[in-house]
């Protein structure tokens, strides 16, 4: 797990933490859970930061999950070592931060990396980047209480569109669902991403942690319950017929059904 890095930056109480594995995609090792975990929990706690942004180095914002740690979990391989926090520990992470949290899609999205959006306050888009919920071509569930937290952001029918289809959306068909609020040409992004972010932290902290639990506070039974709900699906799925297909076509070089 000594690959994974994860940068954190502080100008004028804006903390950005980027995801820095661009081999993989910025895809999420249990190393890089732990990392993003601990970092929101410092910067939650850290009364110089106001607002957290989170981005992704090279070309991927992330690739979410690291399908070979997520085979060799299945197969209760010897040399896989479960992190401290893990993917739940980043979701209570994210579901509990209590501060701005903007979102610097800059590149692939995939699974978490588009499932994260959900926790994002605001999220700010790449003209170039694209994102899929590659649930299905897995043959797994939906993560990250996305089956709640995506049709309030979506609506429905995009929703549904998107947790079932396993099909790539662009930049721009994003921002027609609302599953982000800005597109930015891809040497704008950042720049765009700070000057929203710099403005929000100039206001007091107090001021935005009220105004985010007050937005965030109606739906916390609701995230808990399809999380829950989600794992119960999840846990069943995995390793199944269909998963345990997916990821033999992964583990030969290929990538899961389109």
């Amino acid at each position: 797990m000594s690959d994974v890095t994860l940068l954190i930056d502080d100008v004028n109480r804006v903390r950005t933490l980027t995801l820095d594995r661009p081999k993989a995609l910025n895809a999420f090792n249990e190393a890089l859970y732990d990392a993003t975990t601990e970092a929101l929990r410092d910067a939650a706690a850290d009364s110089d930061v106001a607002v957290v942004v989170i981005t992704g180095s090279g070309r991927g914002f992330s690739a979410g999950q690291d399908l070979a740690e997520m085979q060799a979990r299945i197969a209760a391989d010897p040399g896989f070592t479960p992190g401290v926090h893990g993917f739940p520990g980043l979701i209570d992470a994210l579901a509990a931060f209590p501060k701005p949290l903007i979102c610097a899609v800059n590149g692939i999205a995939v699974g978490l990396g588009a499932t994260i959006l959900g926790f994002a306050d605001l999220a700010l888009m790449s003209t170039d980047a694209r994102l899929k919920c590659p649930f299905t071509s897995l043959g797994v569930a939906p993560e990250a209480a996305s089956s709640f937290l995506l049709p309030q952001l979506v609506g429905r029918q995009n929703a549904a569109w998107l947790l079932m289809s396993s099909e790539w959306v662009d930049a721009a068909e994003a921002l027609r669902m609302g599953l982000v609020w800005r597109t930015c040409e891809p040497d704008e992004l950042l720049a765009e991403t700070r000057r929203h972010a710099e403005l929000l932290a100039s206001r007091p902290i107090p001021s935005l942690v009220a105004v985010k639990q007050a937005i965030a506070e109606p739906a916390r039974r609701e995230i808990a319950a399809a999380r829950s709900r989600e794992d119960g699906y999840f846990a069943e799925l995995m390793g199944a017929q269909a998963n345990a297909a997916a990821l033999e076509e992964f583990s030969r070089g290929r990538s899961p059904r389109q």
